[in-house]
């Protein structure tokens, strides 16, 4: 949409009080020229993941539309759009919901204060509450009716590298939530797939005493010319071949 006035009230008061600075950028933009391609994020705004700045907006409750168009070199690639007021999820005018002090309590103390993913040990503050079916996918249950289940802490990196994975995921426009219940970033113990790809992952962390442990793992992978991923996977081999 290219002029303001076939928004309605409701919808400009909400775009005018987002103050992230990444949404806001995507939002002022397509105010001013009707559409923001991810060409335009990364080249004129500096953003190598468009489609997180894409996701930010859509996380305050703004619908987004996403369509094809050709960039500067005849590549086929993503553009946003706001979408009708209407597309909005009841209830998602706002964002979501603001997570309370008690969600994180008990679920820092039901995982036993470890990152979900990598099983790494942290203070509370620096794991973050994340949805185990992403927002994007499912949207957020009302504050009164949260099942802790559906949720999950994540370490910075984890919740990164998530993010990354679920949103190159072919389920990102499908959006079946069957099909993200069985995936490893919602249920990291029990799953069948990666993002719909047929691999296996296992995340390990080396702390405090351990990292001793880890330095000469270190460097027997490089006296083995090998890789620390691969020189585990060969240590491995080798002992269940034994057993």
């Amino acid at each position: 949409m290219n002029d303001d006035e076939e928004l309605s009230e409701e919808f400009l008061q909400k775009l005018k009080s987002v103050t992230s600075k990444r949404a806001r950028i995507v939002i002022d933009h397509i105010l001013a020229h009707g559409s923001i391609t991810t060409e335009e994020l990364e080249k004129t705004y500096g953003y190598s993941h468009p489609p997180r700045a894409a996701r930010d907006v859509r996380e305050q409750g703004i619908p987004l539309e996403t369509f094809r168009v050709k960039s500067s070199d005849g590549r086929t690639i993503a553009a946003y759009k706001f979408g009708k007021v209407e597309d909005i999820r009841e209830g998602s005018l706002g964002g979501r919901k603001v997570f309370s002090k008690k969600l994180k309590d008990d679920l820092y103390n039901d995982d036993g204060r470890k990152c979900a993913v990598c099983a790494g040990e942290f203070e509370k503050r620096y794991l973050q509450i994340d949805h185990r079916i992403p927002y994007e996918i499912a949207g957020d249950a009302d504050h009164l009716n949260r099942d802790n289940r559906d949720y999950m802490l994540l370490c910075a990196s984890c919740n990164r590298a998530k993010s990354w994975s679920c949103e190159h995921c072919p389920n990102w426009e499908t959006k079946s939530t069957k099909i993200c219940t069985q995936c490893y970033w919602a249920f990291p113990q029990e799953y069948t797939h990666i993002s719909l790809r047929e691999i296996r992952r296992t995340d390990v962390v080396w702390d405090e005493d351990e990292i001793l442990i880890y330095a000469d793992l270190k460097k027997a992978a490089y006296e083995n010319n090998s890789l620390i991923p691969d020189y585990v996977k060969k240590i491995i081999k080798e002992r269940l071949m034994k057993d």
